[in-house]
């Protein structure tokens, strides 16, 4: 973490950060052990417990934010012959240096994820790990477990495979940069144009996601798109708080990910493995969907079902592009938030209605989520035709501890995100804004501005209130150090 005065707006939110995870269970400080431990690795892995193939010479690249250095996985497409691509996405072997039950693993097994803040970056493995040794980086030979998938015209999956092997990755590419070329309001990104036919290469993976995404929505996938507000400094001084917007090259991966993890899952389930998943039940708050669809003027059937949701969403994004946001979020949050789950061999999943997958199990990202080295571990074994290196009670302990701590991180991160959003709001007491409900319960009610995209509490004023409805609100108090906004109705 970069030192910074006490005083200035980055610091003060690293303290906030650090406060934050201390008070709700998270650690944001390697300790002793992991570190003595962190002495004794000296490079990365060249060998692993199973065949390998050596795929270094394909054009591999990596997608990713613009100040990620944490890479986990690569992509890259192959054209084949009766009209199919392959896919193939690499996830860097992160157990081949991070061992089961070592002071590295326990302090992971600790947090269950990195906590990616505004200020500041607490990452689950050390960054002599993270983004060096373990990560996919560019010009560097990497162990990783790579996931096959041939892809016919439509979108759907004709085949898998899963395997070991060598890569090398040949362009670390930002989302930003790809995906304005790929929208054409961008240039040809000079990582792409560096590397001989990246650019063909990359066009094909486009194509083959979009491909995937349409597949998905016609069985019921949702089309949401939400507004995350992403903190702007100029230096240590906080200067806007800006909403990142989704893009083609996010979608890309997105896409890619979602069919990688679903291979996994099978993968195990084939093998006859216990796994971990992912999975958002049924919505229990369906009523008060089909009552903010009936406020859009759109009829959803009383029994939760994700193709005419989809088809209400889509809709919805035609006819209010702008305000299409705020009714994702609504959505996303009647929906209910996800859990990790075991999923026993021959057992019937809960499935995951919002991407209307029943087989999804993280496992694309394990420098950053623990779930997903767990995912590994259980892969490596199974390739090398070993038993599963946990019990089934094990797993079941550790998919109650993976769900409560990741939402502990999602908390923190949305409490930092707050007290900057406190910061900017402070010269702006007594001001109206126009926003929107995104939550209404027993505990309060809460609403976003609609500019800028700050969310906060409704003081007074909420009664009759609900998910969706839009309201003029007035800003009264801001707290920096809790995160609070709050706001009264104004009538």
């Amino acid at each position: 973490m970069m030192e910074t005065d006490d005083r200035q707006p980055r610091a003060i939110l690293q303290n906030i950060a650090r406060r934050a995870m201390l008070a709700r269970g998270l650690v944001p400080d390697f300790p002793p052990a992991a570190l003595a431990e962190l002495v004794g690795i000296h490079g990365p892995a060249t060998r692993t417990e199973v065949p390998t193939r050596d795929l270094r010479q394909l054009a591999w690249c990596s997608i990713d934010n613009d100040d990620s250095r944490d890479l986990d996985q690569l992509t890259v497409a192959e054209a084949l012959p009766n009209g199919t691509t392959k896919i193939l996405v690499a996830i860097a072997d992160v157990d081949a240096l991070v061992k089961q039950r070592s002071a590295l693993d326990d302090f992971a097994r600790q947090n269950t994820t990195s906590v990616y803040t505004v200020a500041a970056t607490f990452p689950m493995l050390p960054e002599k790990l993270s983004t060096d040794l373990t990560s996919l980086n560019p010009g560097t030979d990497r162990q990783a477990i790579v996931v096959e998938l041939i892809i016919a015209e439509d979108g759907s999956l004709q085949g898998s495979d899963l395997y070991a092997a060598t890569v090398r990755n040949q362009a670390q590419l930002t989302y930003n940069s790809v995906g304005a070329w790929l929208e054409h309001n961008g240039p040809l990104p000079a990582g792409i144009s560096a590397v001989s036919g990246l650019e063909a290469n990359l066009r094909l993976q486009d194509d083959v996601a979009r491909k995937l995404k349409a597949l998905r929505h016609l069985r019921g996938a949702l089309d949401l798109e939400t507004i995350e507000a992403r903190p702007v400094f100029s230096g240590n001084e906080l200067k806007a708080l800006e909403a990142e917007k989704r893009n083609r090259a996010k979608d890309l991966i997105e896409d890619f990910m979602i069919a990688a993890n679903g291979v996994t899952a099978r993968y195990l389930a084939a093998k006859q493995f216990s796994s971990l998943r992912r999975v958002v039940r049924t919505p229990k708050r369906w009523d008060r969907i089909v009552e903010l669809a009936a406020e859009q003027g759109a009829t959803l059937p009383q029994a939760a079902d994700a193709k005419a949701l989809d088809q209400f969403l889509v809709a919805a994004q035609k006819a209010d592009p702008l305000r299409f946001p705020d009714l994702s979020l609504s959505v996303i949050k009647l929906l209910g938030a996800g859990e990790y789950v075991v999923e026993l061999p021959g057992r019937d999943s809960a499935g995951h209605f919002g991407l209307a997958v029943k087989d999804y199990a993280h496992s694309t990202a394990p420098n950053r989520r623990y779930p997903d080295l767990i995912t590994q571990r259980l892969l490596k074994a199974a390739l090398a035709g070993r038993a599963g290196p946990y019990t089934d009670e094990e797993l079941a302990a550790l998919a109650q501890h993976c769900t409560v701590e990741e939402d502990a991180a999602k908390k923190v991160e949305r409490q930092v995100v707050k007290s900057a959003a406190a910061m900017l709001l402070a010269p702006r007491i007594g001001e109206q804004f126009d926003a929107i409900v995104t939550g209404a319960a027993d505990k309060g009610t809460w609403v976003r501005l609609l500019q800028p995209p700050i969310e906060g509490r409704l003081a007074s004023g909420f009664e009759g209130l609900d998910v969706g409805q839009g309201v003029r609100v007035q800003l009264v108090r801001t707290d920096v150090e809790r995160g609070y906004i709050d706001f009264t109705r104004v009538v």
